[in-house]
């Protein structure tokens, strides 16, 4: 079954351990102490062995999210996600094809592992997958994979905040929605095109929001952090 969207907004903030050693991701987990509960490990971390650090954060009562994007023949897929059901990971990441997503969700089992069915991702617009041979642009594309997600019985959807509102409405209330992309006023867009803040991601229906670089980056990502889960709990609380 589906879990609920979470009350709290510590547990709706899931900050991106993007940085390319461990030595620096320990830095920026010690500093945000208890203010933070739940991180996204990517391939940067990942490969630089960030497998290992997720267990330790696991194992001290922190949520982890690996965001590997799997895609391959079914087999590998749905054993690799075995892998990351044994390590106690609350959310993995897989491209949204159809055959993919089956072998997602047999792969995890009867473990609490969510899979999250990555649509387009945010650093792509029209023209991004016009120049990749796709005939479609990125609304058709998302709306789409969303819909084969929901027949398929995904967990969750990671999209971008822009698409969050058309996402909720094709998929329902209970099935997680993440969105990356999502910056606080003022912060810079780096290489994502398709952004919103927080408060207005919040709105548009989503459950999680993943932050990185504006609190790694940070001189004070526990203040950055705070900053994000008070709009995030403004927003909840405003009809």
């Amino acid at each position: 079954m589906v879990s609920p969207a979470p009350t709290d907004p510590r547990d709706r903030l899931i900050v991106a351990l993007d940085l390319s050693s461990l030595r620096a991701a320990e830095d920026v987990v010690s500093r945000l102490g208890h203010t933070v509960s739940f991180y996204k490990i990517g391939y940067e971390l990942g490969f630089a062995g960030g497998l290992g650090f997720a267990r330790e954060l696991i194992g001290e009562g922190k949520k982890v999210f690996i965001d590997f994007k799997l895609h391959d023949i079914g087999n590998t897929v749905a054993r690799g996600v075995a892998s990351l059901a044994a390590l106690g990971a609350s959310f993995a990441t897989v491209h949204a094809y159809p055959q993919t997503m089956r072998a997602a969700m047999e792969g995890k089992g009867a473990s609490p592992l969510r899979i999250l069915a990555v649509t387009v991702l945010t650093s792509y617009d029209d023209a991004d997958l016009a120049e990749a041979s796709y005939a479609a642009g990125v609304s058709d594309t998302v709306h789409r994979r969303v819909s084969q997600a929901r027949d398929i019985g995904i967990d969750g959807i990671v999209c971008a905040p822009t698409d969050a509102a058309m996402v909720r409405g094709i998929i329902g209330a209970r099935p997680a929605i993440v969105t990356p992309g999502v910056r606080p006023e003022g912060s810079a867009a780096g290489d994502q095109k398709r952004i919103a803040t927080p408060a207005a991601a919040i709105k548009a229906g989503a459950d999680h929001l993943v932050v990185g670089r504006p609190i790694v980056a940070s001189p004070d990502p526990a203040g950055a952090a705070r900053a994000v889960q008070a709009e995030i709990a403004a927003a909840l609380a405003t009809p």
